[in-house]
Protein backbone atom coordinates (compact mmCIF):
# COMPACT_ATOMS: atom_id res chain seq x y z
CA UNK A 1 0.00 0.00 0.00
CA UNK A 2 1.27 3.70 -1.25
CA UNK A 3 2.05 6.03 1.81
CA UNK A 4 -0.80 8.71 -0.33
CA UNK A 5 -4.36 7.47 -0.02
CA UNK A 6 -6.20 7.83 -2.85
CA UNK A 7 -9.55 9.41 -2.60
CA UNK A 8 -12.72 9.80 -4.73
CA UNK A 9 -12.68 12.93 -6.04
CA UNK A 10 -16.25 13.11 -7.99
CA UNK A 11 -15.80 14.88 -11.70
CA UNK A 12 -18.66 17.39 -11.42
CA UNK A 13 -21.03 18.62 -7.84
CA UNK A 14 -24.53 17.67 -7.99
CA UNK A 15 -26.72 20.25 -9.66
CA UNK A 16 -28.27 23.56 -7.67
CA UNK A 17 -31.66 22.19 -9.60
CA UNK A 18 -31.31 19.63 -8.00
CA UNK A 19 -30.79 20.59 -4.34
CA UNK A 20 -33.53 22.97 -5.27
CA UNK A 21 -35.92 19.72 -6.03
CA UNK A 22 -35.10 18.25 -2.92
CA UNK A 23 -35.45 21.59 -0.88
CA UNK A 24 -39.05 21.78 -2.30
CA UNK A 25 -40.14 18.62 -2.00
CA UNK A 26 -37.80 17.54 1.08
CA UNK A 27 -40.67 14.81 2.96
CA UNK A 28 -39.82 13.01 -0.55
CA UNK A 29 -36.33 13.07 -0.13
CA UNK A 30 -36.67 12.06 3.69
CA UNK A 31 -38.57 8.51 2.62
CA UNK A 32 -35.75 7.79 -0.20
CA UNK A 33 -33.42 8.73 2.34
CA UNK A 34 -34.55 5.76 4.78
CA UNK A 35 -34.54 3.68 2.08
CA UNK A 36 -30.70 4.07 0.98
CA UNK A 37 -30.01 3.68 4.44
CA UNK A 38 -31.44 0.33 4.82
CA UNK A 39 -30.12 -0.61 1.10
CA UNK A 40 -26.42 0.69 2.46
CA UNK A 41 -26.51 -2.14 5.80
CA UNK A 42 -27.98 -4.66 3.21
CA UNK A 43 -25.41 -4.06 0.95
CA UNK A 44 -22.56 -4.50 3.50
CA UNK A 45 -23.96 -7.47 4.76
CA UNK A 46 -23.99 -8.81 1.06
CA UNK A 47 -20.53 -8.57 0.89
CA UNK A 48 -19.84 -10.74 4.40
CA UNK A 49 -22.16 -12.91 2.88
CA UNK A 50 -20.44 -13.19 -0.63
CA UNK A 51 -16.20 -12.99 0.93
CA UNK A 52 -16.41 -14.63 4.00
CA UNK A 53 -13.25 -16.19 3.23
CA UNK A 54 -11.70 -12.22 3.65
CA UNK A 55 -12.29 -11.95 7.31
CA UNK A 56 -10.80 -8.13 8.18
CA UNK A 57 -13.52 -7.11 5.34
CA UNK A 58 -15.98 -9.19 7.35
CA UNK A 59 -15.60 -6.99 10.26
CA UNK A 60 -15.12 -4.35 8.64
CA UNK A 61 -18.71 -4.80 6.94
CA UNK A 62 -20.26 -5.74 10.11
CA UNK A 63 -19.69 -2.51 11.76
CA UNK A 64 -20.48 -0.71 8.36
CA UNK A 65 -23.96 -2.56 8.38
CA UNK A 66 -24.67 -1.26 12.04
CA UNK A 67 -23.59 2.16 11.46
CA UNK A 68 -25.86 2.15 8.61
CA UNK A 69 -28.81 0.66 10.11
CA UNK A 70 -28.22 2.90 12.98
CA UNK A 71 -28.64 5.97 10.45
CA UNK A 72 -31.97 3.81 9.07
CA UNK A 73 -33.35 4.03 12.76
CA UNK A 74 -32.61 7.57 12.64
CA UNK A 75 -34.40 8.94 9.97
CA UNK A 76 -37.21 6.11 10.83
CA UNK A 77 -37.98 8.37 13.56
CA UNK A 78 -38.07 11.88 11.47
CA UNK A 79 -40.42 9.74 9.17
CA UNK A 80 -42.68 9.27 12.14
CA UNK A 81 -42.40 12.52 13.71
CA UNK A 82 -43.57 13.25 10.50
CA UNK A 83 -46.40 11.22 10.35
CA UNK A 84 -44.54 9.93 6.68
CA UNK A 85 -44.51 6.29 5.93
CA UNK A 86 -41.84 4.17 3.43
CA UNK A 87 -43.78 2.90 0.56
CA UNK A 88 -42.75 -0.80 -0.97
CA UNK A 89 -39.12 -1.27 -2.21
CA UNK A 90 -38.40 0.33 -5.39
CA UNK A 91 -34.88 0.09 -7.76
CA UNK A 92 -33.23 2.69 -7.64
CA UNK A 93 -31.74 3.98 -11.24
CA UNK A 94 -28.48 5.34 -10.34
CA UNK A 95 -27.84 1.89 -8.24
CA UNK A 96 -28.88 -0.34 -11.26
CA UNK A 97 -27.40 1.71 -13.81
CA UNK A 98 -23.88 1.71 -11.64
CA UNK A 99 -24.19 -1.86 -11.59
CA UNK A 100 -24.44 -2.65 -15.08
CA UNK A 101 -20.78 -1.18 -15.35
CA UNK A 102 -19.35 -4.19 -12.85
CA UNK A 103 -17.61 -6.62 -14.67
CA UNK A 104 -17.33 -10.33 -14.52
CA UNK A 105 -15.17 -12.39 -12.95
CA UNK A 106 -14.18 -12.97 -9.05
CA UNK A 107 -11.01 -10.50 -8.74
CA UNK A 108 -12.68 -7.81 -11.83
CA UNK A 109 -16.03 -8.21 -9.54
CA UNK A 110 -14.89 -7.91 -6.44
CA UNK A 111 -12.41 -4.69 -7.22
CA UNK A 112 -15.44 -3.04 -9.12
CA UNK A 113 -17.84 -4.08 -5.86
CA UNK A 114 -15.43 -2.39 -3.42
CA UNK A 115 -15.11 1.05 -6.18
CA UNK A 116 -18.71 1.44 -7.25
CA UNK A 117 -19.48 1.54 -3.25
CA UNK A 118 -16.60 4.12 -2.97
CA UNK A 119 -17.86 6.41 -5.52
CA UNK A 120 -21.88 5.97 -4.54
CA UNK A 121 -20.35 6.52 -0.56
CA UNK A 122 -18.60 10.22 -1.70
CA UNK A 123 -21.71 11.31 -4.30
CA UNK A 124 -23.74 10.62 -1.16
CA UNK A 125 -21.47 12.31 1.21
CA UNK A 126 -21.55 15.34 -1.61
CA UNK A 127 -25.21 15.32 -1.48
CA UNK A 128 -25.78 15.04 2.17
CA UNK A 129 -22.97 18.13 2.79
CA UNK A 130 -24.82 20.02 0.23
CA UNK A 131 -28.38 19.62 2.08
CA UNK A 132 -26.65 20.81 5.28
CA UNK A 133 -25.13 23.68 4.05
CA UNK A 134 -28.69 24.61 3.14
CA UNK A 135 -30.75 23.76 6.06
CA UNK A 136 -28.21 26.10 8.16
CA UNK A 137 -29.91 27.14 11.36
CA UNK A 138 -32.38 24.56 10.93
CA UNK A 139 -32.84 21.04 13.73
CA UNK A 140 -31.52 18.58 10.55
CA UNK A 141 -28.77 20.69 9.76
CA UNK A 142 -26.98 18.81 12.62
CA UNK A 143 -28.18 15.76 11.50
CA UNK A 144 -27.02 15.78 7.88
CA UNK A 145 -23.85 17.39 8.84
CA UNK A 146 -22.88 14.15 10.87
CA UNK A 147 -24.51 11.97 8.33
CA UNK A 148 -21.94 13.54 5.56
CA UNK A 149 -19.05 13.13 7.69
CA UNK A 150 -19.62 9.55 7.95
CA UNK A 151 -20.16 8.92 4.53
CA UNK A 152 -16.55 10.82 4.13
CA UNK A 153 -15.49 7.48 6.30
CA UNK A 154 -17.19 4.88 4.49
CA UNK A 155 -15.84 5.89 0.90
CA UNK A 156 -12.66 6.33 2.35
CA UNK A 157 -12.77 2.29 3.88
CA UNK A 158 -13.94 1.35 0.47
CA UNK A 159 -10.83 2.68 -1.24
CA UNK A 160 -8.55 1.30 1.85
CA UNK A 161 -10.60 -2.21 1.39
CA UNK A 162 -9.42 -2.08 -2.55
CA UNK A 163 -5.77 -1.10 -1.59
CA UNK A 164 -5.55 -3.82 0.98
CA UNK A 165 -6.33 -6.26 -1.93
CA UNK A 166 -5.36 -5.02 -5.02
CA UNK A 167 -2.08 -2.68 -6.09
CA UNK A 168 -2.61 0.99 -5.72
CA UNK A 169 -2.34 1.28 -9.61
CA UNK A 170 -5.32 -0.93 -10.16
CA UNK A 171 -7.03 0.12 -7.58
CA UNK A 172 -6.42 4.08 -9.30
CA UNK A 173 -6.60 2.94 -12.75
CA UNK A 174 -10.42 1.29 -12.13
CA UNK A 175 -11.21 4.30 -9.50
CA UNK A 176 -10.56 7.00 -12.76
CA UNK A 177 -12.91 4.61 -14.74
CA UNK A 178 -15.53 4.68 -12.05
CA UNK A 179 -15.94 8.07 -11.71
CA UNK A 180 -16.31 8.83 -15.27
CA UNK A 181 -19.11 5.94 -15.73
CA UNK A 182 -20.67 7.77 -12.22
CA UNK A 183 -20.45 11.04 -14.12
CA UNK A 184 -22.23 10.24 -16.82
CA UNK A 185 -25.02 7.99 -15.18
CA UNK A 186 -25.84 11.22 -12.69
CA UNK A 187 -25.80 13.40 -15.73
CA UNK A 188 -28.32 11.45 -17.82
CA UNK A 189 -31.12 11.09 -14.64
CA UNK A 190 -33.93 12.81 -14.65
CA UNK A 191 -33.86 15.44 -12.21
CA UNK A 192 -36.10 13.75 -8.80
CA UNK A 193 -35.98 14.61 -4.86
CA UNK A 194 -33.96 11.42 -4.62
CA UNK A 195 -30.04 10.53 -2.98
CA UNK A 196 -29.25 9.62 -6.47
Amino acid sequence: MSDKQLQVQLLRPSTDAWLQCVLDNFNEFLIDHAANERKASSLALSLVAHYPDRTDLVMEMIDLSLEELNHFRQVMRILQAKNLVMPPDEKDPYINQLRSHVRKGAEHYFLDRLLSAAVIEARGEERFRRIAESLAGEELQTFYTTIANSERGHHILFLQLAERYFSQGIVKARLEDWLVIEDAVVEALPLRARLH
